[in-house]
Formats: structure tokens, sequence, C-alpha cells
């Protein structure tokens, strides 16, 4: 007998519940998503908010994520937009569906530095086969969008397999 694991969107639910309201937890919920997704978890984003179609996302600015003119790099605030896209999507998902992304496009429109903030809200998918496409803005302290992701997301029932 084979045991299923929950959702992802369920499981992600669950633990900021648990996890937010205590000291350190939005903290220890973002070390978690970085080891459930170790790409994510190299940029060292921290998680602010989440709800079911909602994520803010903060990232300090550091040596690390710095291109060689000195402000964020661009595939560092696609990956900001694209992991704020993906925990309102997956949040969101009824039981039953799964999200993956099939299309990520980012417009720049200012250098990027300081502390930043990703937001991405979404309305909640059928569950049946769809796209749905989301926007994520990623922006400065000032509160100026510096990167626009456009993010579509294949949706499907789980047991769907493939289409060609």
């Amino acid at each position: 007998m084979t045991k299923t694991l929950p959702a992802p969107g369920r499981l992600l639910r669950d633990a900021w519940r648990r996890l937010a309201p205590l000291p350190g937890g939005r903290t220890l919920f973002s070390l978690m998503l970085g080891r459930m997704v170790p790409y994510t978890g190299a940029l060292g984003a921290r998680v602010q908010e989440l709800e079911p179609g909602y994520a803010r996302i903060m990232l300090r600015d550091r040596r690390g994520i710095r291109n060689h003119l000195g402000s964020v790099h661009a595939v560092a605030l696609a990956n900001l937009a694209e992991v704020a896209s993906g925990l309102a999507m997956l949040t969101s998902l009824p039981e039953g569906a799964r999200g993956i992304v099939v299309h990520l496009g980012i417009e720049y429109l200012k250098k990027a530095r300081g502390t930043l903030t990703a937001e991405c809200r979404c309305s909640p998918p059928s569950g049946r086969e769809e796209t749905v496409t989301v926007t994520a803005d990623v922006m400065d302290a000032a509160g100026d969008v510096v990167a626009r992701a456009e993010v579509r997301w294949l949706v499907r029932p789980a047991g769907e397999p493939a289409r060609a």
C-alpha cells in the first residue's frame, strides 16, 4: 500500500499557520522552504506574509546577489518573483490539483538596490486542467516597482498524465 503525501500547497499552508505566529517562526518557515527548494533557498529570501492566493517575500541586498554593476542580479530578481508566484499559486490550489511553471517572463524597470519585496496575488484556480497567468511585482524600499514578472502555471488534477 502506497502512502499519498499531502499536496505541497497544503503542507505550506499548514506549516505557515503553525510557524508564523511564533517568535522566529517566519524565519524558520523560510529556512524550511529553502530546504524543500534548494535553489530558492540559496537566494536567502524571507517570507513575510502568506495566505492562499497571496505571498509577500523580502530579500535583503547583499554582495552574493549583486551583479558587476552593483545592483541586484537579474536572475535573483526573477527567482524572487517566481517564488512569490509559487507560494501564492500553490497555497491557493484546491486539494487534488498540482501546478508547474510553464513560462516565466520578466521586465526590469529600474536598478534594484537595497531591501526588495516581491508580492503576488492570484485567484484560486479550478483544479481542472488550465493555464493560469499571474503577475509578481518586485519593489524597492521606496515602493517603486523594479521588476515585474509574468508567470504562467499549468494547473491540473494530480493524477492526470502530462499532455504531449
